[in-house]
């Protein structure tokens, strides 16, 4: 994906989605700063308070088999971020959605997740899943919505792998 796609959540909010880009980085550090500490615990799945310059490289370095994406309005503020990482196989895609927390409750995740899944079929995969934090209940519950099931963790009674099989 090269270019940019326009979303319109259920919310009536409208957002520019496009790739990261190294310049990006910036924008990405001060958006981290406006998503809660929970938030952040659950995207990473760890307690950071700051995410450092080694995640927003990663989250802004060109990588053929990863979909690093930024959600902007229309004023070119980023809202939110997407991720979409294939497996080695190219059967699996991992999927992440964070969210600015004064944005919530908007219809981004639901618009994101449902590109994403939409990104997934285009490359061909079999199936989207997410890792969960068992606390992160607006998540879980939305992806539920979406057709996604709640599968255990063996190792990890804290975590979910939230799984759509694709068509």
């Amino acid at each position: 994906m090269t270019d940019t796609h326009q979303l319109v959540t259920r919310g009536g909010v409208t957002l520019q989605v496009r790739r990261a880009q190294a310049e990006d980085a910036p924008m990405l550090a001060d958006f981290f700063h406006h998503v809660t500490p929970e938030d952040l615990r659950f995207r990473f799945l760890t307690s950071v308070r700051e995410v450092g310059a080694d995640r927003l490289a990663m989250m802004t370095a060109p990588d053929p088999d990863t979909d690093s994406l930024l959600a902007l309005n229309e004023a070119g503020e980023l809202l939110a971020t997407a991720l979409l990482v294939g497996d080695a196989e190219g059967r699996r895609g991992e999927v992440a959605v964070t969210i600015r927390s004064d944005y919530k409750a908007r219809g981004i995740g639901w618009s994101l997740l449902e590109h994403l899944v939409s990104l997934a079929r285009e490359r061909g995969y079999q199936v989207v899943e997410s890792l969960e934090d068992r606390q992160n209940r607006s998540a879980i519950s939305l992806e539920r919505e979406m057709g996604f099931v709640a599968v255990p963790v063996v190792d990890d009674p804290t975590l979910l792998i939230i799984r759509r099989e694709l068509d």
